[in-house]
């Protein structure tokens, strides 16, 4: 085993030992309105996972915050799909830290044309994403 091995093994084993210090934290640590274990506030990033659960996902980044999905299909409206991003862009749980946008498409003549959403949908999807993340903290209290 090298020197530099045994020197960063040394560092983490202080670092993690220090952490700790046998002290309980105080559950309003653990629920704050600014979670940074990941790049953004955690609430947000997991409410809007839980939201969209139902879409494929076609990519997820918690350090960067940004949350697209695959095109769905609602077996209902078979020839209509809707894709969603989701961007967290801050730390804390706010309003404004959240921006969702969504494409929609309507298969016609065989192919997908670029279609309008229906009024309020982005709305009602970043009201219900605050809804949850709001949920989760106050569940974590």
């Amino acid at each position: 085993m090298s020197l530099t091995r045994i020197s960063v093994g040394l560092a983490m084993a202080v670092a993690l030992a220090s952490c700790g210090g046998g002290k309980e934290r105080p559950k309003a640590d653990i629920a704050a309105s600014r979670v940074t274990t990941i790049g953004v506030n955690a609430y947000l990033w997991r409410a809007a996972l839980d939201t969209i659960s139902f879409m494929p996902l076609a990519q997820a980044d918690a350090n960067s915050g940004v949350i697209i999905s695959d095109w769905y299909a609602n077996p209902a409206a078979p020839t209509e799909r809707v894709k969603v991003t989701v961007s967290i862009l801050d730390k804390d749980l706010r309003a404004d830290a959240l921006r969702v946008a969504a494409s929609r498409q309507v298969y016609s003549n065989g192919q997908w044309l670029d279609a309008e959403l229906r009024a309020g949908t982005v709305q009602r999807l970043e009201e219900a994403i605050l809804a949850k993340a709001r949920d989760l903290r106050r569940a974590a209290l």
